[in-house]
């Protein structure tokens, strides 16, 4: 198997449980990234692996984002290369084609809340603390940070959260939609998994298409993406899991998916 830089991969049958292993506050570096990069593009070609699972290890952390060792010289050229190697890997884990479930199991702090955005859903534990602290070091969200923040809670929270460092607590991040749901300490995993696993039950087919058109409503105008979806309609008629889905429901009984 794979050895992936403090990653864990934990294939449970159709999911890929993802834990971020870098203790003691599991933060990012250039090796995790490059990691997650070829991860995502080796579960993309896992037919068999419709969902990704992403936690971090410990009780404490779920990721404190960057290790700012990194940056501590002030120097332009390291700073530009990190800064694209972020935005690549969070990107690469958004286009994973599968479900994504971040299970927040502690702080999220700085590129641990923007791996968490850069997810589908979000589940955190009801003691997760979750922020974009850069400005208070004199630097700003690179990996995401500053667009699908307020996509989800808006522009005011997401000013207060950037421009103010607010620091939010699980139940507040429910209450604005930066999670959606929150569940006792010590079982978003198990949650994120049993979401996962409903995954399995629809057609991969169909979830790859359906993801593609939801994404597009970000940037494209809701009449250019009417019609890609009349299209993408007509298109899974030629895959297997359609016929398959219909099938299976015609004569009442579980379906088969092939993914393809």
């Amino acid at each position: 198997m794979t050895h992936y830089p403090h990653l864990l991969l934990d294939i449970q049958q159709h999911t890929a449980l993802v834990t971020i292993s870098n203790p003691p506050a599991n933060t990012w570096n250039a090796d995790s990234l490059n990691g997650l990069i070829e991860l995502v593009h080796e579960l993309n070609a896992n037919r068999d692996i419709y969902a990704l699972v992403l936690t971090g290890e410990g009780s404490k952390f779920f990721s404190a984002g960057a290790d700012l060792n990194m940056f501590a010289d002030g120097d332009p050229a390291v700073a530009r290369k990190m800064a694209r190697l972020f935005g690549q890997a969070f990107e690469t884990l958004t286009d994973f084609r599968g479900v994504s479930i971040a299970a927040i199991n502690g702080y999220a702090m700085g590129g641990g809340l923007e791996v968490a955005l850069a997810c589908d859903v979000r589940i955190a534990e009801t003691q997760a603390q979750m922020a974009l602290p850069e400005a208070t070091v004199g630097l700003l969200p690179c990996a995401g940070g500053t667009q699908n923040l307020p996509w989800l809670v808006g522009e005011g929270w997401a000013k207060r959260m950037i421009l103010c460092g607010e620091r939010v607590d699980a139940a507040t991040a429910e209450r604005i939609g930066l999670v959606e749901q929150v569940v006792p300490t010590g079982e978003a995993r198990a949650t994120a998994l049993a979401l996962a696993a409903k995954v399995a039950k629809q057609s991969p087919s169909s979830v790859t298409a359906c993801k593609g058109l939801i994404q597009a409503a970000r940037s494209n105008p809701m009449k250019h993406a009417l019609p890609a979806e009349r299209e993408l309609f007509v298109d899974l008629f030629n895959t297997q899991d359609q016929r398959e889905g219909v099938n299976a429901f015609l004569e009442k009984r579980a379906p088969h998916w092939k993914n393809a």
